[in-house]
């Protein structure tokens, strides 16, 4: 298939290696004014891809969009001429709250949201490593995406394990709950996961838990407070050695998700009348080191 990575950090660059090597076509759209970029993934030989060429990206099957949250509308805005009415267009990045401007911008083209376990980290420009597998959910956010069952046996072939979720917002909330007990504290202070299982950090963490909880449940997902728990812990422990994308966002100012990870859970705890003071908090203290920038 003829696949456009749009925003290759990461997670972009490690799935554009991936799908190479299973036999696709793939190309690349990135910030970077060049013709061409390399992609070196762990030892393997470095990978040559197109990139910014609008007839490529007119001729994708599938845009994957890897962007940061805070970019997706701005970055998929601007090159939406050349995109074809009938592309896929998948969304796979931290946080929720992108899908709904994707869809008043492109109404017709089937949209998949994904979600991935998968680590990834750019050891320089050009060089990404797999530091950890995982498994990727996909699921419909439209009606016409509905009919890309078929897309899990395209990157199941590519990078296991992959598979097709009916209720695909069950999955992000679950994702989102990880990314509001774990983003914020390390970037505020600027440390490794694994140092968020001290003792002092675990009233906050389970305040944190107790609100994502019981906005989930408003929204009406399935959420047991002792799960979410034991998923918060599991992910601290099995990525101990880790930075977050939040901490790295922050350690080199860069503007973070916080807007579409605590940002879109307030949001969501407002239109319920739930108070989320302490995720309130947080949200406000990454907001102020932004701003002090």
């Amino acid at each position: 298939m003829n696949i456009t990575v749009v925003g290759p950090g990461a997670i972009g660059s490690l799935w554009a290696s991936y799908l190479h090597d299973a036999g696709h076509h793939v190309c690349l759209w990135s910030r970077q004014n060049t013709a061409a970029l390399m992609v070196q993934r762990d030892d393997h030989p470095a990978q040559r891809f197109t990139n910014n060429d609008p007839q490529s990206l007119l001729q994708a099957d599938i845009l994957l969009v890897t962007l940061k949250a805070p970019l997706v509308e701005q970055v998929l805005s601007s090159i939406r001429q050349h995109i074809a009415p009938e592309a896929i267009v998948m969304l796979m990045h931290n946080g929720m709250g992108t899908a709904d401007s994707v869809k008043a911008l492109m109404p017709d083209n089937p949209l998949v949201l994904a979600t991935t376990t998968h680590g990834a980290y750019r050891k320089s420009a050009n060089h990404v490593l797999h530091t950890g597998q995982g498994k990727t959910l996909l699921g419909a956010a439209n009606h016409n995406g509905k009919q890309c069952g078929f897309l899990v046996d395209v990157f199941n072939h590519a990078l296991t394990e992959v598979a097709w979720h009916d209720e695909i917002d069950h999955a992000l909330w679950n994702k989102l709950a990880i990314n509001c007990a774990i983003n914020p504290l390390t970037a505020i202070h600027q440390i490794r996961n694994g140092e968020l299982a001290q003792t002092e950090f675990r009233d906050q963490l389970q305040s944190i838990i107790n609100e994502v909880c019981c906005v989930m449940q408003a929204e009406g997902i399935d959420a047991v407070e002792a799960n979410l728990t034991a998923m918060v812990d599991q992910v601290i422990h099995a990525t101990s050695n880790n930075f977050s994308s939040m901490e790295q966002d922050i350690a080199h100012q860069r503007t973070s998700e916080i807007d579409f990870i605590t940002g879109y859970l307030i949001k969501c705890a407002n239109k319920h009348n739930i108070s989320v003071p302490t995720n309130h908090a947080l949200y406000k203290a990454i907001k102020q080191i932004e701003q002090s920038w």
